[in-house]
């Protein structure tokens, strides 16, 4: 169990997206990250959803992940 991760749930929030097929861009980019468990987007209230390892992909990476692909996201306290 010393392996054991920390896995987070983190919410980031978008108001750009303006079509589904930025959808699979965003999902695509975050769950090829290391660190990332899943990413979830939810085009009709902005959100991604984000598990992921804290240490090895930061909230400002995941934020950056997303500007990577063209779109600005900013967490989320919901």
């Amino acid at each position: 169990m010393a392996n054991a991760t920390k896995i987070k749930n983190t919410t980031l929030r978008s108001d750009e997206f303006s079509c589904p097929s930025c959808i699979a861009k965003i999902e695509n980019k975050l769950n090829g990250m290391d660190g990332v468990e899943s990413a979830e987007v939810k085009f009709s209230s902005g959100r991604i959803m984000v598990e992921h390892d804290p240490e090895t992909a930061s909230v400002r990476d995941l934020v950056d992940a997303v500007a990577d692909v063209g779109y600005t996201a900013k967490p989320s306290n919901i």
